[in-house]
């Protein structure tokens, strides 16, 4: 899943995730969408974009469904942090 938002820097990202995956967990479960229970994974990735990029950003994700059938989200993850020269142990991610 992707999602854009803008937030305060004062604004804390892992606390907006956590927000975010439990207020919505707790909406998708209480509303019986799945036979079992969901819950996100524990990582998730974050990247700053300039305001000159938003509608770029916008785009990208009103065709991730698209995308996606091209290209697999590890694959597309590591991409990503190789464009934005991002170093990474590869142990650490998709655990």
């Amino acid at each position: 899943m992707h999602i854009l938002i803008k937030i305060h820097p004062s604004i804390s990202i892992a606390k907006l995730m956590q927000d975010v995956k439990s207020n919505s967990s707790k909406f998708i479960n209480e509303s019986n969408w799945y036979p079992y229970k969901f819950s996100w994974q524990n990582w998730y990735g974050c990247f700053s974009y300039a305001e000159s990029q938003i509608q770029n950003v916008m785009n990208y994700i009103k065709n991730q469904k698209v995308h996606h059938k091209q290209n697999n989200f590890k694959d597309e993850y590591l991409d990503v942090l190789k464009k934005f020269k991002i170093d990474f142990d590869e142990r650490y991610l998709f655990e």
